[in-house]
């Protein structure tokens, strides 16, 4: 095993020396150990790719704290926004639990017509008209021709169209399925 080069020692002291101040400045602004820990480790490996400009003596213990303090503000902004995001879905779902009942119903209809579909099918439906992509962005994600990611696509409505027009024996549901190619 060969020794340590000086890039390894400098860190390893660098470490050493600040780990515990850092750690205890970061635990006291973050929510769980879990949180504390990531920004810890982000900080001392921004230390490790930038080691060149990390300043020498005790003016490094200043240079970690910018860093853990920038590390906490992206991950307070990420919070933020997984927060806003929780709560923009709750709202959503809770306003389609209070659809009426027979609409209900017709969402429960076009779930089980889409479940009975094939794997193939399903996919390019929801490519088309979930994720919104175009003809030629699911001929990338399928691996196939932009041809036929329109036949697919007319094959899947088509059939979803049919299972949908009579579900359960003589009654008509209402929803509607587009039938068109485009996307």
């Amino acid at each position: 095993m060969r020794p340590p080069d000086n890039r390894r020692r400098r860190f390893e002291e660098l470490y050493q020396a600040n780990h515990d101040p850092v750690l205890g400045y970061v635990v006291r602004r973050t929510a769980n150990g879990h949180d504390a820990a990531d920004i810890l480790a982000e900080t001392f490996m921004t230390a490790w790719r930038r080691l060149d400009d990390v300043p020498a003596g005790d003016k490094a213990r200043a240079w970690l704290f910018g860093v853990a303090r920038r590390a906490l503000a992206n991950h307070h902004r990420g919070e933020r926004r997984h927060t806003a995001l929780t709560a923009r879905l709750a709202s959503e779902l809770s306003a389609i639990q209070r659809q009426p009942r027979e609409e209900s119903a017709d969402l429960d209809v076009l779930a089980k017509a889409f479940a009975d579909l094939p794997d193939g099918y399903r996919e390019v439906l929801s490519l088309a008209d979930w994720e919104g992509m175009s003809i030629a962005e699911i001929a990338v994600v399928l691996d196939c021709s932009a041809n036929a990611v329109r036949i697919r696509l007319h094959r899947a409505r088509r059939r979803l169209a049919r299972a949908l027009s009579t579900d359960p024996p003589g009654r008509v549901v209402r929803a509607q399925v587009p039938e068109g190619d485009s996307v």
